[in-house]
């Protein structure tokens, strides 16, 4: 796992650590479906298609490191986590946007 020190002094170029908070296994979905609306990890497995439990608990986990997601522990029985996308995971919204035009060919 990366943590956050390691992304701003390993690597040369801003963007670059970026993409890497990003890119990984489940990553980009799971940030596409918080963009909608809180997440919780049961609703995850369901959505994300050949997606186990392990590679999502650590995408989570990595993405709460960088600080893009947010966990909430909702202690009301039965008891439940939620993940919701930080200010600085809202602010990659348009950025996210524009990479997903780009990528379905509306761009260039």
């Amino acid at each position: 796992m990366t943590t956050k020190n390691e992304l701003v002094t390993n690597e040369t170029c801003p963007a670059q650590a970026l993409l890497k908070s990003l890119s990984g296994k489940w990553k980009p979905e799971i940030f596409r479906l918080a963009v909608d609306g809180t997440l919780r990890f049961s609703s995850l497995l369901r959505q994300i298609e050949g997606a186990n439990k392990q590679t999502l608990a650590v995408a989570l986990k990595e993405l709460e490191v960088v600080g893009l997601l947010q966990k909430n522990v909702i202690k009301q029985k039965p008891l439940h986590i939620e993940y919701v996308l930080t200010e600085k995971g809202q602010s990659l919204i348009p950025v996210f946007q524009q990479l997903e035009r780009f990528g379905q060919g509306e761009i260039g």
